[in-house]
């Protein structure tokens, strides 16, 4: 890794990326160029394997996760590790689940996961425990400490409300638009346990935090959301540098707020559109996004994602491939501030419908 930099990183990215469409982030936690403790991690997520009936399972949803495999296996370098960022299952059925991983079995290397909500609202997060053990954890790999977290729990009056059994609490949950649903939180629990742990952190230490759902409040109709997001940025401030890696959301975001950056994740099943110009809501998506071009939002490979994060400088670098589009890059702007789309920043620069019939 000594003679490894950013720009052999992305020039290889690029080059892997030519040969497919990729499902799978690569992030390189990089403390410097060339510098001995870099190191690469890959990240995968929101598969959404959904059982029909029996031993049948939705062909596509396998399709996007078995590409991943196979992708991830080909990454040279090796990751350190793979992270698994929630969603292994649709409806939460051990069926499902067990399906999932038996895909998941095929990753060269080791492999961590995070808990979604359509992994654990059907039986609480039963069978997810019993295969994969505990849905928050730390652990530390080269002067980086890593903290997982279930981002994904809610009220308790609403999880134990009357529900006509738990395939009806998992349907309210499973729903984009989501009525009769209930925002996604950390929890006052989980959040002292975080506290416990970054006590014994070093506030020099990077730190980066692995959820599903966006430690920020983006869309709450649609559960880009985090009901407690305040609290848990609040245990990050004191750090010189955090990340925050999340899923759940199926579409191109990054933001910063002070020492924190935070990067989205897209799915190996389908994008989802952004809230203003599917439902022409309001959101809080941060206005330096610059959204993924929404012309075919059913379009299943529509964006994979290569991202670059600058451990020295705290800051955002990501370079995206685009099935059937241009490749877009983010870098962060020191005269602005914060991270920049480099091509499309600007309002007449949006990217022009995507005709692939």
């Amino acid at each position: 890794m000594s003679k490894y930099s950013r720009r052999d990183f992305l020039r290889k990215a690029s080059v892997l990326a030519a040969a497919g469409t990729l499902p799978i982030s690569l992030v390189e936690v990089a403390f410097g160029e060339s510098h001995p403790k870099n190191f690469t991690f890959a990240f995968i997520s929101d598969s959404h394997i959904t059982q029909t009936k029996g031993n049948n399972f939705v062909e596509n949803w396998d399709r996007g996760l078995r590409r991943s495999v196979a992708e991830c296996n080909l990454l040279d370098p090796r990751p350190d590790f793979i992270i698994y960022g929630g969603d292994i299952a649709q409806l939460g059925k051990p069926e499902e689940i067990d399906h999932g991983l038996d895909i998941l079995a095929g990753l060269r290397g080791d492999v961590r996961y995070v808990m979604g909500e359509h992994d654990y609202y059907l039986d609480l997060g039963s069978h997810w425990r019993k295969r994969l053990g505990p849905e928050r954890y730390s652990f530390d790999h080269k002067d980086v400490h890593f903290v997982v977290l279930n981002s994904i729990l809610t009220y308790p009056e609403w999880t134990h409300k009357q529900w006509d059994g738990g395939m009806q609490r998992m349907l309210q949950m499973a729903r984009l638009d989501n009525p009769h649903g209930s925002p996604f939180m950390v929890g006052d629990e989980q959040r002292q346990w975080l506290q416990a742990d970054l006590a014994k952190i070093d506030k020099a230490t990077p730190v980066v935090v692995f959820s599903h759902s966006p430690i920020q409040k983006i869309y709450k109709g649609w559960n880009f959301w985090t009901d407690d997001a305040e609290q848990v940025q609040a245990l990050l401030k004191p750090f010189d540098k955090a990340t925050v890696i999340y899923g759940h959301v199926h579409q191109i975001q990054y933001n910063q707020i002070d020492n924190i950056s935070f990067h989205a994740v897209m799915a190996t099943a389908w994008p989802w559109p952004y809230p203003s110009t599917y439902k022409q809501a309001e959101s809080h998506l941060a206005k330096l996004t610059v959204p993924m071009n929404r012309a075919d939002p059913f379009f299943e490979r529509d964006a994979t994602g290569w991202q670059f994060i600058d451990m020295h400088s705290g800051n955002v670098d990501l370079r995206y491939v685009l099935p059937g589009n241009t490749s877009r890059r983010v870098a962060f702007d020191e005269e602005a501030g914060r991270p920049m789309d480099t091509r499309y920043q600007g309002a007449m620069a949006r990217i022009p419908p995507r005709n692939h019939y």
